[in-house]
């Protein structure tokens, strides 16, 4: 069964990091068979948070906002790739999120996290479970810690090293809760 993610990535650093970990993330989802696509926060550039796509008027929001929401009603589930900056998440991908409330409810969501040190940015994960748990979604309870970033990939994104190594032997079950709580959201809307 071929599901669609959409993997939101929110950084806006100069030297990003953690956009190997979101594209090896979309290459893994794309070899078993499911669909995936990056949502870059920068890329998108919405402006910051005056309202929600569901605040504006019936065919008054602005472009970029309308088709970044088709894309989200379009997709079976998400991964949120964060980092970690002074204890908390990154302004960028919450930002990003908090254009959208409706669109998330009752979604399948996992967590991605990383640092360039030995915590995998394990706060900032904590603080996603809480804000994504707050919009309706359904988080994985599996989520997916990359530590010391900057080391654990090659120049092609190939994972290397211990860290890549941890990596690689963590994402099978990461995608096994991934794809169990996508599949269960699918079951359950087409009875509702």
């Amino acid at each position: 069964m071929s599901r669609e993610y959409l993997v939101f990535y929110g950084s806006y650093r100069t030297d990003r990091q953690g956009i190997k970990l979101a594209h090896w993330l979309i290459e893994q989802l794309q070899s078993a068979g499911d669909q995936a696509q990056l949502v870059d926060a920068m890329a998108c550039n919405l402006p910051m948070l005056d309202q929600r796509l569901s605040d504006h008027a019936e065919g008054k929001a602005p472009d970029k906002m309308r088709h970044l929401a088709d894309r989200i009603a379009k997709a079976d589930g998400f991964i949120f790739v964060t980092g970690e900056y002074n204890g908390g998440i990154q302004p960028g991908l919450k930002n990003l999120v908090d254009h959208f409330l409706p669109e998330f409810r009752r979604r399948p969501a996992a967590i991605a996290s990383y640092s360039l040190g030995p915590f995998a940015a394990i706060r900032a994960e904590q603080h996603w479970r809480l804000i994504l748990g707050t919009l309706g979604m359904v988080i994985s309870p599996t989520s997916l810690n990359l530590a010391r970033i900057g080391q654990a990939f090659d120049d092609q994104g190939l994972p290397i090293g211990d860290d890549g190594a941890r990596l690689t032997r963590a994402f099978p079950r990461f995608a096994e809760e991934l794809h169990f709580w996508t599949d269960a959201a699918k079951a359950q809307s087409h009875k509702i």
